[in-house]
């Protein structure tokens, strides 16, 4: 039983890894797309968008009986519900983190401010009585280390646009928390595909009030800008890779870990989305981003490590 429980998280784990590697290139084409469209239309399109492509998804997976069918009234609700709940902090976390991007925040501050979700995760388990073994908080605090070297340059400096992305990293934590505790329950496909159909048309709100109809040129001026053959290639891998297939690995791979080492291991996003600068854009790597880069590397190890009888029981 011990060996199969290591497998399984060695599995999570590995997924988890993939997800943030997916998210960690993704950095670079929601700048682009949300400088194209406006913050709001291009979040809600590309919600949309995985949303579309995880409907489908589970059309063939139902045909297939890979994926599970929700029966009885009971099950239904419980999808429905569940998938309400993650769209709604989806979308708070994803449209804060924009709109702060918008207000001027630089990218390496909110990529810092974005993932304290790291330490707000095992800080609500508390108050639900879910313990985490000391090499987690341990972890965690060794990640946050390595973040602020990664992400931060210059002096630390609180603004309006920081509240906002403390505000994301409190829904993104909320989102995590709501898959761990009702996740295993539903089917992945349908919780995932709910969560971005939740999120697109809250989302649309905004994007047809503030940036749609007040269009400087009108609407025809508007529907010039899905012309951009960059915007596409934005939109399709947002909407594709980062909504569809990451987002829906993250619900696989939370299934079988501790919802604190979950979120430490999603925290190598941010290591990801600066190695990839690297190799593909040909930015620079500082002594000091390496060393961040190598703390939370030391962070993720730590959080896999069982190291008495105790930590293994935890949550």
């Amino acid at each position: 039983m011990k060996a199969k429980n290591e497998n399984q998280q060695l599995k999570s784990s590995g997924i988890l890894v993939l997800a943030s590697l997916i998210w960690g290139i993704s950095f670079a084409f929601q700048s682009m797309g949300g400088k194209a469209l406006g913050a709001y239309t291009f979040n809600s399109a590309r919600l949309l968008l995985g949303a579309l492509m995880l409907f489908i998804i589970t059309r063939f997976s139902d045909n297939w009986g890979i994926s599970k069918r929700p029966v009885t009234r009971e099950e239904k609700k419980l999808q429905f519900t569940t998938g309400l709940l993650c769209g709604i902090f989806l979308c708070i976390a994803t449209n804060l983190q924009q709109v702060a991007l918008n207000l001027g925040s630089a990218a390496g501050k909110a990529g810092f401010l974005t993932a304290t979700y790291i330490l707000m995760v095992p800080l609500i388990c508390l108050f639900f009585k879910q313990m985490c073994g000391w090499n987690v908080w341990v972890a965690v605090a060794i990640a946050l280390v390595g973040l602020y070297f990664l992400c931060m340059q210059g002096a630390f400096s609180f603004s309006t646009p920081d509240i906002l992305l403390l505000l994301c990293a409190l829904g993104f934590s909320l989102q995590i928390l709501v898959i761990d505790r009702r996740g295993q329950k539903v089917d992945s496909l349908r919780l995932s595909g709910m969560q971005f159909l939740v999120a697109g048309v809250i989302t649309l709100f905004p994007a047809v009030f503030l940036e749609i109809i007040p269009y400087e040129g009108g609407f025809s001026a508007w529907a010039g800008l899905w012309t951009s053959g960059s915007m596409w290639i934005s939109l399709l891998y947002m909407g594709i890779m980062s909504c569809g297939v990451a987002y829906t690995l993250q619900i696989f791979g939370q299934k079988g870990l501790q919802p604190a080492i979950a979120s430490v291991l999603m925290s190598l996003e941010a290591v990801f989305s600066v190695l990839f600068g690297w190799i593909i854009l040909g930015e620079k790597l500082s002594g000091r981003e390496l060393f961040g880069c190598l703390l939370i590397f030391v962070a993720v190890i730590l959080a896999q490590l069982r190291f008495n009888k105790t930590n293994n029981d935890t949550v």
